[in-house]
């Protein structure tokens, strides 16, 4: 009964229920400020989708690299808000 209680306890904790920060509500200078504060986080960019930024390489895996990432926000259509990290050696290839 006790691993129950702290099951049910665990699972509805605040951070499972956070939700991710919406770029789409922020100011470009308020998403660019949320990234560089974070280092990395999962912003929501769109009604069902998301995506990783991060300010630098250093919060990529080893062997990725970062390209510029712009997203929608509340005042500018095509703000840079940070960085992606991708895979170097897929660039311009078909399939994962």
């Amino acid at each position: 009964m006790r691993r129950l209680a702290l099951g049910l306890l665990l699972a509805t904790s605040p951070a499972a229920a956070q939700p991710r920060p919406d770029v789409t509500a922020m100011t470009c200078a308020e998403a660019g400020a949320l990234v560089a504060r974070a280092g990395a986080v999962v912003v929501t960019t769109g009604p069902a989708t998301y995506t990783r930024v991060v300010r630098d390489v250093s919060f990529c895996v080893i062997e990725k690299s970062t390209e510029p990432d712009f997203e929608r926000t509340r005042d500018v259509p095509n703000c840079f808000v940070g960085y992606r990290c991708v895979d170097p050696f897929s660039e311009g290839r078909d399939g994962p």
